[in-house]
């Protein structure tokens, strides 16, 4: 079999093991409320605690945190309008969707993109906040195989994405001091 082909497989097989998982009442609502969350509600609520909190210094990560926000926007819905991959529980009658998509195609993951995006820019600037900010960007990646709305790979090239984004964003943040 191809390298593409098992590959292939192999993104399906896993998708249809972890989506199981919301066969059960207490995780499928754990992972509702993380996606729900990761729709942009948590991390909305940390820019707002941060400027509450920090006031006037908390103002250049807020905005690094808004500007790499929109770069991932433009950027995952510019891919998704070409690369037009059907959702996992669109193309697989045993995967089952537990939560409403909020657009209509699958790669990549942009919930996974903004969560590594959003994570990495904030850490930068507040590292203590580690403890808080990766288990929700791991459990926003693993809500999105769960719920049926990706396939691991989406979630793996959105994670790679957000993290190239923020890396740029730090790069060019640099180059204008």
């Amino acid at each position: 079999m191809p390298v593409l082909e098992r590959f292939a497989h192999w993104d399906l097989q896993l998708c249809l093991r972890v989506n199981r998982v919301c066969r059960r009442v207490s995780w499928r609502l754990l992972f509702r409320c993380v996606s729900v969350l990761g729709d942009g509600l948590f991390w909305y609520a940390l820019m707002a605690a941060l400027l509450v909190t920090g006031r006037d210094s908390a103002v250049p990560p807020v905005l690094h945190m808004m500007v790499v926000g929109l770069a991932c926007t433009f950027g995952y819905k510019w891919l998704k309008a070409r690369t037009l991959r059907p959702r996992p529980y669109q193309a697989h009658a045993d995967i089952e969707r537990f939560a409403a998509p909020l657009d209509r195609f699958s790669f990549p993951s942009g919930h996974t993109l903004h969560a590594v995006a959003f994570t990495l820019v904030a850490l930068a600037y507040y590292p203590a906040l580690a403890w808080l900010l990766w288990p929700f960007t791991l459990l926003v990646a693993l809500s999105r195989v769960v719920l049926g709305l990706h396939y691991p790979s989406d979630v793996l090239v959105g994670a790679v994405l957000g993290a190239a984004l923020a890396l740029l964003s730090f790069q060019i943040s640099y180059f204008y001091q």
